[in-house]
């Protein structure tokens, strides 16, 4: 399969991060000097907002720190390591395989690392695809790329504005959500058969309240420990696995 890999970087200074939006590589977010009102600033600004890419505003001490060439010019963009499926995309992979969608929707997960061990997983649990919200997420970065271990030039990642919004248009095409949670039900005990989007959160905070109003239903992974939560990208594994168990059974 062809990779998707694009040079991953970190693009500094007026032209070169105005060229990159002109070329069409994906930008994930933009740094830019708070309270500069110069003509090229605010056309980056305007290309910014009609790629819908994130805008941060930060102090010129925050913006020499994030600096790694020392010449930012008011203005650093961090561009994505690969690009960004649709979600239609996933439905078609999983129409050509003859399966039922099985698609993995994380919620809150701002760890690079778990972000690529996730992706591995998907890939390896035979989901159609990851889907990652526009904000409190972590991009493709490169060391997400790293994490996945190659699965990334396998498995579709797609970036969404609104999550809610995203499950409520999977819903109507025959979808339903299963949502990780420790006060669910029994994994086991719970029927994850069919076309399914299982949606995990981070450790700490979970899946925040509209997903999980959102869902179907809510599973839980049986603890036996003295501590009350598994790492996002594990608890992820556990319940891919289930899906895969009982689509084998």
């Amino acid at each position: 399969m062809e990779e998707k890999k694009m040079n991953s970087q970190q693009i500094e200074g007026r032209n070169a991060v105005m060229e990159a939006f002109r070329s069409g590589k994906p930008i994930d977010k933009v740094y830019i000097l708070d309270g500069c009102q110069d003509g090229p600033i605010r056309s980056i600004v305007r290309e910014a907002k009609k790629h819908d890419t994130i805008l941060n505003f930060v102090t010129k001490e925050r913006l020499n720190q994030i600096s790694e060439t020392g010449r930012h010019q008011g203005v650093i963009a961090q561009a994505a390591a690969y690009e960004y499926a649709q979600v239609e995309d996933m439905l078609e992979l999983a129409k050509q395989k003859g399966e039922d969608p099985f698609l993995i929707l994380l919620d809150n997960i701002e760890d690079p690392h778990n972000l690529g061990a996730i992706i591995r997983t998907a890939n390896l649990a035979g989901a159609h695809g990851v889907i990652i919200p526009k904000h409190r997420a972590a991009g493709l970065t490169a060391i997400v790329a790293k994490t996945s271990a190659g699965a990334l030039n396998y498995t579709p990642v797609a970036k969404v504005t609104n999550l809610v919004k995203t499950m409520e248009e999977l819903k109507e095409k025959g979808l339903w959500f299963v949502c990780a949670d420790m006060d669910g039900d029994v994994m086991y005990r719970v029927n994850l058969k069919g076309p399914i989007g299982l949606v995990i959160g981070n450790e700490g905070e979970g899946v925040g309240r509209l997903v999980k109003e959102t869902c179907d239903m809510t599973a839980a992974i049986p603890m036996k420990g003295d501590i009350d939560s598994l790492n996002a990208s594990v608890a992820a594994g556990v319940l891919a696995y289930e899906i895969v168990r009982q689509r084998m059974s």
